[in-house]
């Protein structure tokens, strides 16, 4: 059986974009790490929420422990560094966050995990992180720094499929004719306030898709083991079942030099 290690900015960041690739190679009895470059220490938290004297990275570390046992994580390590905020925000310019922290530094944290597990894929994120968010850049470039020192044969880019999103939001606004072949949103489900044009990956650069539509259950359990910042009242956990399977049913991948055209995989068949 082969290992599977899935790099991620932030604490939340594994559920929702390979939450099932994960418990897909659990359940096929591969062996499943999550590395996390920060504890989320500038997330936003509700007043309230964090018990007296807790810090949110206290928290988060907790939630991710949870959210690992649900997925089916066998191992989860922090490579130690801080959280650098969103884009343009003083937290970026730490001398300790991972938005500033050496790249070759970094990938030789991250390379003796890969070597410690003979990891035969990794997943990072794509190269502008999906959305722009600095620590999420980072873990594309030294994760991609760290596959080369450690021999890694696989590198996959989660990301997001714009195409996609665009045909959902053009759904709900009635641009375009329902496409009964496509996933659908219940008319009347809110969603996201998001630049469609510059979220995720164009469909042409995607080279596989994975199914992970059986695996819902375990996806948004592990969203909710993160209560600290994915409420009850979001948008994640607000979704009724249909809606969710239409935004989280597939997870989206890029390969560099695979060629065009989306395969079905499993990312470590």
């Amino acid at each position: 059986m082969a290992t599977l290690v899935c790099f991620h900015a932030h604490p939340d960041d594994e559920c929702i974009q390979t939450g099932g690739i994960m418990r897909i190679a659990h359940e096929a009895g591969h062996r499943v790490v999550l590395v996390v470059a920060t504890r989320g220490e500038h997330g936003e938290v509700a007043e309230g929420f964090l018990d007296e004297g807790e810090e949110l990275w206290e928290r988060r570390v907790k939630e991710t422990a949870a959210s690992a046992e649900v997925l089916g994580v066998d191992r989860v390590v922090y490579l130690g560094y801080v959280d650098s905020g969103m884009i343009d925000t003083p937290q970026n310019h730490a001398p300790e966050s991972f938005w500033q922290a050496d790249l070759e530094e970094a990938a030789a944290r991250l390379a003796q995990i890969l070597q410690e597990e003979e990891a035969e894929v990794l997943t990072v994120y794509d190269d502008h992180g999906g959305y722009g968010h600095p620590d999420h850049i980072q873990v594309h470039r030294v994760g991609y720094r760290a596959a080369e020192m450690a021999g890694t044969p696989r590198v996959y880019e989660t990301t997001v499929n714009r195409d996609q999103v665009q045909r959902l939001f053009d759904q709900m606004s009635g641009a375009a004719t329902p496409d009964p072949d496509a996933p659908h949103i219940p008319e009347g489900t809110e969603m996201p306030d998001l630049d469609t044009s510059t979220f995720g990956s164009p469909e042409a650069l995607i080279t596989a898709r994975v199914d992970v539509s059986a695996f819902l259950d375990f996806k948004r359990r592990a969203m909710r083991a993160h209560a600290s910042q994915i409420s009850d009242t979001s948008f994640f956990l607000t979704l009724p079942p249909d809606a969710f399977a239409a935004a989280f049913g597939v997870e989206w991948f890029i390969r560099r030099g695979q060629g065009p055209g989306i395969t079905e995989t499993s990312l470590l068949s």
